[in-house]
């Protein structure tokens, strides 16, 4: 039965929610400069909240990981929103084997490291092993956006983060339950249902609603963003449902609808963000709440050890190992090992074993909580270090042009928006140099708050923003030729650049 709400104490409860979202903000601000992951700042204010300083109790460990868990998914939800498939999709193999063996590698050698070094039975091995098995989306996805890495290497890392969340939930909630560990063949069958099940909810939600959306005129522009991740939850509910893998579901859903060139795309990414941010902001302060400043002094120690085997030892095999049919260089694998960042998942992931009684479940959670912001504080900050000093940042390169669709319903056209990035080829050419396909025209430039009708001898400034009106059935053409010549100017079609992948 519910608990009946009185005005007064909704109005305290978004007061506090409020102030904590702004002072968040504000801290956020402050430790940006000078490098820190956000992840810190949420776990810090939720301990200031919790009932060691301010005293709010809260100690539902079993409503943490639900709400935990739907937060994961919005945050997935809004990495694939934000991956670009060109980026990733030739590295869908390698990081298909890091999320899943690469998993299975690292939770056994850091379970034989957790029971020897530590005396922990194998199950509780087992179990904090596979809770720190995987590699945190909300993490990488922040600490990779200030870091200028090939292309490839960046489609790695985002690709296996995003993947491989589900396969550590699934062999957390195997090795958890009270009744032992499971068979290997279970254990197997469970992996291979799930993983394949979710990811076939997953595309089918992605391309079912991307069909429909392209075919709908929303009245409103806002709705789009709405839609868009309403059918990402849904995917993550689907498959749910049948017991197949949720998180899987849910970022894959997101991946496609990202990437089929859906209307008002800029608007529902900036939405995305937004609820990414409000999510991992509301999950951090949440588990912040649950620990003990006093119970996690004694986790010190067994974090620190755990942390070194998984960083040290687990993490660098499961890459070489999983990396090595792919034949990617040395300083590469060097970097995806140390870029294996630990974040909100372990902590929630580290909440499953309350919920089925395990024995140890609070010292196993606190020292989870110890673990990842200790080590997201040592490999956070200098990765962009450390990309400069095996030779793999590339500060200059240019990135995707972005480009925003807005349909025109009474002529059957598309307004299609893109920025001239700084840097890019596309800066520097005249109009007539375009060479669109016929039947697409620039109709207004926006140069330094200012709109204007172009001449065809009108030179391009980088920051200009073209607004290109188009046919639905050239959208994709434009679009590629506007790519193609952001990447090699005026020589794009005789140096082969087509804007496709």
């Amino acid at each position: 039965m519910l608990r009946s709400v009185t005005l007064p104490q909704l109005y305290l409860a978004l007061l506090i929610g409020c102030v904590t979202v702004l002072v968040s903000i504000a801290a956020i601000r402050a430790t940006h400069r000078l490098g820190l992951p956000a992840l810190l700042v949420f776990l810090g204010v939720g301990i200031l909240l919790g009932e060691g300083v301010v005293g709010i109790e809260f100690e539902d460990f079993e409503l943490a990981q639900v709400i935990g868990t739907f937060a994961l998914a919005l945050i997935l939800i809004e990495g694939g929103l934000s991956t670009r498939w060109n980026t990733i999709s030739a590295q869908l193999a390698p990081a298909s084997v890091l999320a899943t063996c690469g998993v299975v590698v690292s939770v056994l050698v850091t379970a034989v490291g957790t029971h020897y070094l530590l005396g922990f039975s194998w199950q509780f091995s087992l179990v904090i092993g596979a809770v720190i098995g995987s590699t945190d989306a909300a993490a990488v996805f922040s600490e990779l956006r200030g870091v200028g890495l090939p292309k490839r290497l960046s489609g790695l890392i985002e690709a296996e983060s995003g993947l491989n969340d589900a396969p550590a939930m699934i062999l957390v909630l195997a090795f958890a339950s009270a009744a032992g560990l499971p068979s290997a063949g279970n254990l197997i069958g469970t992996l291979i249902w799930q993983l394949a099940a979710g990811a076939s909810i997953g595309l089918a939600v992605g391309l079912a609603g991307a069909w429909l959306l392209r075919r709908l005129a929303l009245p409103v522009s806002g709705l789009y963003p709405l839609a868009v991740f309403s059918l990402g939850v849904a995917a993550f509910a689907a498959a749910g449902a049948l017991d197949a893998s949720g998180l899987i579901a849910a970022y894959l859903a997101a991946l496609v609808l990202g990437n089929s060139h859906l209307p008002h795309r800029a608007a529902t990414q900036s939405f995305a963000t937004g609820l990414g941010w409000i999510a991992q902001l509301g999950m951090f302060v949440m588990l912040g709440m649950l620990a003990s400043p006093a119970g996690l002094l004694d986790a010190v120690v067994p974090a620190l050890v755990i942390g070194a085997v998984l960083t040290l030892a687990a993490r660098p095999i499961s890459v070489a190992l999983c990396l090595l049919p792919f034949r990617r260089p040395w300083r590469e694998q060097v970097f995806v090992s140390w870029a294996g960042l630990r974040g909100a998942v372990p902590i929630v992931l580290a909440t499953i074993p309350h919920s089925t009684r395990l024995e140890g479940a609070q010292s196993l959670w606190e020292i989870v909580f110890i673990l990842v912001a200790v080590y997201t504080l040592l490999q956070g900050p200098p990765m962009a270090w450390l990309a400069r000093r095996l030779r793999l940042d590339d500060p200059g390169a240019v990135r995707e042009i972005d480009i925003e669709i807005a349909p025109l319903d009474a002529i059957d056209g598309e307004v299609l928006t893109a920025t001239v990035p700084k840097g890019s080829g596309l800066a520097g050419l005249r109009l007539f140099e375009l060479r669109l396909p016929e039947g697409s025209v620039i109709a207004a430039v926006v140069r330094e708050e200012r709109l204007f009708v172009p001449e065809v001898g009108e030179r391009l400034r980088s920051g200009d923003q073209l607004m290109v009106v188009t046919p639905p059935r050239l959208r994709e053409a434009t679009e590629q030729r506007l790519t193609a010549l952001m990447r090699a100017g005026r020589l794009a079609r005789w140096l082969g650049e087509n804007g496709r992948s």
